[in-house]
């Protein structure tokens, strides 16, 4: 989703507020991204955490 959007790394890394070499992490799988922060990325793009994460096809976010 990020590059979709012609987002950087670091553009996001600010957004949660944490270093851009540990959002590069997060999206290798190197690390586990917590709770919080994954709350601030569905937020952020407007999806549900199911589709954030792929357990859903459908971004839609939940009433």
């Amino acid at each position: 989703m990020r590059e979709d959007r012609d987002l950087t790394q670091k553009q996001i890394a600010e957004y949660l507020m944490c270093d851009q070499s540990l959002y590069s992490k997060y999206e290798r799988g190197e690390r586990e991204i917590p709770l919080n922060l994954l709350i601030k990325l569905a937020d952020y793009y407007n999806v549900n955490i199911d589709y954030l994460v792929g357990r859903s096809s459908v971004s839609k976010r939940y009433k």
